[in-house]
């Protein structure tokens, strides 16, 4: 079956305290976007990816793209005022009759066995959300007082979401809402039931310069 990944690199870096966006901030000599384009070429040798960035910033994830030698696979497009519509804007490029992958472009330590665990999901079940158990106590605040949540019930959830394009592209034609927090959840308000995978401990999502750091770390050991 065909697969597309979408790639959503839309970030301002506000929380790096950067001056250009998180996605193209250096990790070891390249940009944060070129580590997770270069895994998902690697994984598939059919996988198409559609880059989605602000439009301000094209012209930098071009001289990126220009880097591969496979770059007739990557095609860029222009986000929009919220990730649902910076996904949606991407989606207007996928073919159907596909497994489509929507990843955050800044968790650039993604793995491909990772990826290929939600790409079997999805054909098998209709969707893959990877998720990792929560290590952390958990509290759900109730106005001033709290409660302690049974942290065994409790998974983070991460990208890539994953999910047959007859699902997906029809779920995204639904009216915005604050409600969309992710794909799964605009998947849901579609009346599809979304099923978790066991995600990964090192597939981070950088936003802060700690992150930066975990991620060389995290580098250096694999």
């Amino acid at each position: 079956m065909k697969k597309f990944a979408v790639i959503v690199a839309g970030g301002n870096g506000l929380r790096m305290g950067a001056f250009i966006p998180k996605q193209f901030l250096l990790l070891k000599g390249k940009p944060l976007l070129w580590y997770t384009l270069n895994t998902f070429l690697d994984v598939y040798d059919d996988m198409n990816i559609v880059l989605v960035l602000p439009e301000e910033h094209i012209e930098r994830g071009e001289e990126i793209v220009a880097l591969f030698d496979n770059v007739h696979r990557i095609t860029i497009t222009k986000g929009g005022s919220t990730r649902y519509h910076s996904v949606q804007n991407g989606l207007k490029l996928v073919e159907q009759d596909s497994i489509v992958f929507v990843h955050d472009g800044v968790r650039c330590l993604v793995g491909k066995e990772l990826i290929k665990r939600c790409y079997e999901q999805a054909i098998n079940k209709g969707s893959a959300i990877p998720a990792v158990a929560a290590t952390d106590s958990i509290r759900i605040a109730e106005g001033e007082k709290s409660v302690v949540a049974d942290r065994t019930k409790v998974r983070i959830i991460q990208t890539p979401q994953t999910f047959t394009s007859d699902v997906l592209l029809a779920a995204f034609d639904q009216a915005f809402t604050e409600a969309f927090t992710d794909e799964a959840t605009v998947v849901e308000a579609f009346g599809k039931e979304v099923f978790l995978c066991e995600g990964d401990y090192n597939n981070i999502k950088i936003t802060r310069p700690v992150d930066l750091l975990m991620a060389e770390k995290i580098l250096e050991e694999l």
